[in-house]
């Protein structure tokens, strides 16, 4: 059964556990289970999401109850009016604060390519081109459209750990709220990524060796990134709403190993 945050008339959000899809995608074509058919089946009617969770990532995801209401909801979050917070844990010391203001290069998916540039299609999550990334000019999929992305974050706590991981005796690890302010596929790993603090358990944009160190530690093999808030304004009432997860245990569970014992949301 999926944790239901709020439900009304109109709305429904969830907290979606690290490793669920959110729908079904032809990335994962052997996976039978995702968040839209468990919620579908749990309440007994159709749900619409309104934006989308990496599959390694947790926290709250919203959902329309009627396709009209999902349209508004897909307008708000393309237009950027919907506040989101994140927290992460990632390698290193970042700065207390600071802005990540870099664009993302992203390649279209084959559904997008088939309805043609920009169709906004984003059931299919292929890997991102990344800076610097190869790019065949040949291959019709790999179209670059630069887009402006801006993640705000701010350094929540700090540890380090007696454990040689890269040529240092020590490792450091931090904890980061994160307020994307643009919605690029997967905007918040990346920009991570570009500031050498990626996030752990990221087996694409982050480091192999130091995902292993907290397997082995902590026993964790999940991404340690989660959306733990959404505020908008109700599509329908117009009224304030705010949404917010706890911090999931799996996740909680290495924030207390590190000595985190009190996180936002939790």
């Amino acid at each position: 059964m999926l944790d239901i945050l709020y439900r009304d008339d109109w709305l429904i959000a969830i907290h979606k556990p690290s490793g669920l899809l959110v729908h079904r995608s032809p990335i994962a074509a052997h996976e039978e289970r995702f968040a839209v058919q468990l919620l579908r089946d749990q309440i007994g009617q159709r749900v619409y999401p309104a934006h989308r969770l990496d599959r390694g990532t947790s926290g709250v995801l919203l959902f329309a109850l009627q396709r009209e209401v999902a349209r508004t909801l897909a307008q708000r979050f393309e237009s950027q009016a919907v506040d989101k917070r994140y927290l992460a844990i990632v390698r290193g010391h970042p700065a207390e604060n600071g802005v990540i203001d870099h664009a993302l290069v992203r390649r279209l998916d084959p559904v997008e390519v088939r309805r043609g540039k920009g169709a906004g299609a984003r059931d299919a999550l292929p890997e991102d081109l990344d800076e610097g990334d190869a790019m065949d000019a040949a291959d019709p999929v790999m179209e670059p459209v630069a887009q402006p992305a801006r993640t705000r974050f701010r350094r929540l706590a700090t540890v380090e750990l007696p454990h040689a991981v890269d040529r240092y005796p020590t490792s450091r690890y931090a904890l980061v709220e994160l307020f994307p302010e643009t919605g690029r596929r997967h905007q918040l790993r990346r920009h991570l990524k570009h500031i050498a603090h990626p996030i752990i358990g990221d087996a694409t944009y982050g480091k192999g060796r130091h995902n292993r160190l907290f397997q082995d530690l902590f026993g964790s093999h999940r991404l340690l990134l989660a959306c733990t808030r959404l505020a908008l304004a109700h599509p329908v009432t117009k009224a304030p709403l705010e949404i917010v997860a706890p911090v999931a245990e799996d996740f909680g569970s290495v924030a207390a190993a590190l000595g985190w014992t009190k996180q936002p949301g939790s």
